[in-house]
């Protein structure tokens, strides 16, 4: 059964959702909130950068509805709003390694024969 066509709209979103996740720092800080909730500090003193750059990629994922945010004082915490990003994220990383185990096993194959 041949499926239909997505408009170009929903691409454009599918574009921009799928970029979020090609900045590695917001890899990395969604990694550290797999765990749940972290103050924006403990998040500079995990990845030894900067508070702006940090906050620059958090404020992008919330507007992008992958973290909730709630302030307590003058501190931000944030959390996973959305753990399908995870599953994509897992999905992702599954196929990299599979294909990364057959390159391996090419290469011994070859090695073997000459």
């Amino acid at each position: 059964m041949k499926q239909a066509l997505l408009p170009p709209e929903v691409l454009q979103q599918v574009a921009e959702y799928f970029s979020l996740l090609s900045e590695p720092m917001r890899l990395r800080l969604l990694n550290l909130l797999r765990d749940g909730e972290k103050c924006v500090q403990e998040l500079v003193e995990a990845t030894q950068t900067s508070q702006a750059n940090v906050s620059k990629h958090l404020k992008i994922m919330w507007q992008a509805g992958i973290l909730t945010r709630r302030s307590v004082g003058t501190s931000a915490y944030y959390r996973i709003e959305d753990d399908m990003i995870f599953e994509l994220c897992n999905l992702v990383y599954d196929r990299l390694a599979t294909r990364i185990e057959e390159q391996a096993l090419h290469f011994r194959v070859l090695n073997g024969k000459q």
